[in-house]
């Protein structure tokens, strides 16, 4: 059968960089840190102290009371950025739209952490005595914000939630590229959001050492390809992306901003929390990406790559890189969002697509900040896009993201010719 055109109508965001797509585009490409103290919670006895944190955040400037009571953070995020995205797809400017044809794809590596301890906090404090709340559950479980999402608009198509770790919302994206091309439904509402930056988020990844602890340097520690990196700075937020059929898009007189040409998954079958060294699964995955958007590599400018800032993690993506793009490697730009915006973990993949859709848009690449001294690991052929934004015609973007348990995902957008 003949697979249908994926395009992106509409995009939406709340993140440490800001709280639309506006303020994040402007933050993103000139290379402001989102990192500073946390604020949320009394860090002072953890080992780390700072994250980027989502700023000027008041929930009930977006929503009404009575649901801010049912919903967890990571929803609360869900339904900001969602709610972004629809309007600038103008989905529902129109009546004509058959809900039952749009479905929602929603990611969380963790889902409702904040509802989880203070449940857990108020059953130790009340003498372990079971009296728990009625939202307690429907709070918590990852798959609620997809179903809030589709409360809230009526949409009817295909409803779950994707769960990969840190590359849950770039699955599901591929989910709702796959279902469209297909024929399963006309538009989707796909992305991701998380709300980890709490005592549990915060203690359970320094106690595995994978976060930075350089509070000396806080403003700076987010250092992904530096000699002197150290893990990555947590952060937190949502991403969302309208996926719409081509022709149902035109019909309708819609926006398109990019279109979403293809998407590579794979497992490194390697460790539980490290990455293949030799950057197997990597390889694997971007080679299926371009095999799916039945490209060659030489084609690709840009690729917004995992690069969390960890030791082992950003040297086997680049390896990655050099075995399937080989001198072009070299040619193309490379950057770590994440030197700005932190990890948003099962939302990062949401949210560093619309970077790249971004970047497609602008003709610009955002940078990588915070680099020091070059890694005698690292080729220095590689163009990483260091210190400041670089201009360029941005035709093909790629995006990669990698999770614990081995999950890689790769995503390739294309700058819209109808």
């Amino acid at each position: 059968m003949e697979l249908k055109r994926v395009v992106v109508t509409g995009i939406g965001t709340i993140n440490p960089l800001g709280n639309n797509i506006s303020d994040f585009w402007e933050n993103l490409s000139n290379g402001k840190s989102g990192i500073d103290w946390i604020k949320g919670f009394d860090a002072s006895e953890f080992k780390t102290r700072f994250a980027c944190e989502v700023k000027d955040f008041d929930a009930k400037e977006y929503l009404d009371r009575k649901e801010i009571r049912k919903m967890d953070r990571f929803s609360q995020y869900a339904l900001v950025s969602v709610a972004e995205a629809i309007e600038a797809s103008g989905l529902l400017s129109n009546d004509s739209v058959d809900k039952d044809e749009i479905g929602v794809i929603w990611a969380s590596g963790i889902g409702g952490l904040d509802t989880l301890i203070s449940e857990m906090k108020s059953y130790v404090e009340g003498g372990f005595k079971p009296r728990f709340s009625p939202f307690f559950i429907p709070k918590m479980i990852s798959d609620i914000a997809a179903g809030h999402i589709s409360m809230k608009y009526g949409f009817r198509g295909p409803n779950f939630a994707t769960v990969s770790a840190c590359a849950s919302s770039s699955n599901a994206l591929i989910d709702a590229f796959n279902y469209i091309r297909l024929g399963k439904a006309n538009a989707f509402v796909a992305g991701g959001s998380e709300a980890a930056v709490n005592e549990a988020g915060l203690g359970g990844f320094s106690s595995m050492q994978a976060i930075s602890r350089n509070n000396d340097e806080y403003k700076s520690a987010s250092r992904p390809f530096c000699a002197t990196r150290d893990g990555f700075v947590m952060g937190e937020g949502a991403g969302a992306l309208i996926l719409e059929e081509y022709e149902h898009a035109k019909k309708r007189g819609a926006n398109i901003i990019a279109e979403l040409i293809g998407g590579g998954m794979s497992a490194d079958a390697h460790h539980v929390t490290a990455p293949d060294p030799n950057g197997g699964g990597a390889r694997l995955v971007m080679e299926r990406v371009l095999k799916d958007a039945g490209i060659d590599g030489h084609q690709v400018d840009y690729i917004n790559v995992h690069g969390t800032a960890t030791p082992i993690g950003d040297v086997a993506e680049l390896i990655g890189i050099q075995r399937v793009f080989g001198e072009h490697a070299f040619e193309l730009n490379i950057s770590s969002t994440k030197s700005m915006t932190g990890h948003l973990l099962g939302a990062a993949g949401a949210l560093e697509s619309i970077a790249a859709i971004l970047a497609i848009k602008h003709n610009l690449v955002p940078p990588t900040i915070n680099h020091q001294e070059w890694d005698e690991n690292i080729d220095k052929r590689f163009n990483l896009t260091l210190h400041k934004a670089q201009e360029r015609k941005v035709n093909y973007a790629m995006s990669n993201t990698f999770g614990f348990g081995g999950h890689n995902t790769s995503v390739l957008f294309k700058a819209f010719e109808g």
